[in-house]
């Protein structure tokens, strides 16, 4: 059950450093995406879920689904990154009326030359400042948090399949 019971000082501070970490971060990765490789970090998540599929091509969905996107957003992105060249549509062969989304030469060479910068970059700004135990922590908070969210999620997709009375 969930407690709406204001934050206390302690909760606060936490949550606002969690949040300005947070921002922070983001915010120095898709710089440093941009400075060196010059793709979003929108643009290198895409490219790296597709470089790891099967073939280096997945379906819109699939890419949504994988990073936790609205698949209209996903579809937005894709048309400027082939317009880009750094991916292209290719026929499924399960489905006459679908596409692929398939990684092409450019958009190969680009998730490989902003790889090394960003876990570069990964280390420098996070991993480095942590202490030892400091990242067994981390996963720990990170997956009770996700499972959290997730149950959520599925509460929520419960009450709108139920049927109305």
């Amino acid at each position: 059950m969930t407690n709406h019971t204001a934050l206390t000082g302690e909760e606060l501070e936490a949550w606002r450093s969690f949040y300005w970490m947070r921002r922070g971060l983001d915010r120095a990765l898709d710089v440093q995406l941009q400075r060196d490789s010059q793709i979003s970090a929108s643009e290198y998540e895409v490219l790296l879920v597709i470089n790891q599929a099967e073939g280096r091509r997945l379906r819109i969905r699939d890419i949504a689904s994988s990073i936790g996107w609205e698949k209209s957003r996903v579809s937005h992105l894709v048309a400027r990154m082939e317009k880009r060249e750094l991916v292209g549509r290719a026929a499924c062969p399960a489905d006459g009326r679908g596409s692929l989304i398939a990684l092409t030469a450019t958009g190969r060479r680009a998730v490989i030359g902003a790889t090394r910068g960003h876990v570069a970059a990964l280390r420098e700004y996070f991993f480095d400042v942590l202490q030892n135990d400091d990242v067994q922590r981390l996963t720990h908070i990170s997956q009770r948090v996700a499972k959290a969210i997730r149950g959520d999620a599925e509460r929520d997709l419960d009450t709108s399949e139920a049927p109305e009375t």
